[in-house]
């Protein structure tokens, strides 16, 4: 029997105003800021991804096999092609997205954290 329910999923950044406004953009939902700290509340019950300020943040490396990258976000979307154009227009970096006959691409946001867009 279950005992708790996920909060949120927190994500270390060095400016937690430049990440949340880079998801809030892709996801939608309303940016609460908290000083070095703040929450994006998705839209339609979709839970809470929150920034924290992390000096000396260090971004994972992707793909490592010396460093594990810990986790990945696999954002849904309608169309790859026009999804990828908005989200290298926000900042995001291209780390594996050669292969077009694939369901998913995997870019790094701007403070280096790997994630997917993967085909819906």
């Amino acid at each position: 029997m279950a005992f708790a329910e996920l909060g949120s999923v927190v994500l270390d950044c060095p400016d937690p105003r430049v990440l949340a406004a880079f998801y809030a953009a892709i996801l939608g939902g309303t940016i609460e800021d908290n000083g070095d700290w703040l929450d994006l509340r998705l839209p339609e019950g979709g839970g809470t991804l929150a920034f924290q300020a992390a000096p000396g943040h260090v971004p994972p490396k992707w793909p490592s096999p010396e460093a594990s990258q810990q986790f990945h976000l696999d954002l849904t979307v309608e169309d790859l092609d026009a999804a990828e154009k908005e989200v290298l227009a926000l900042g995001a970096k291209v780390l594996d997205a050669a292969d077009r006959t694939r369901t998913w691409r995997t870019y790094a946001d701007p403070a280096g954290h790997p994630f997917c867009l993967c085909a819906g």
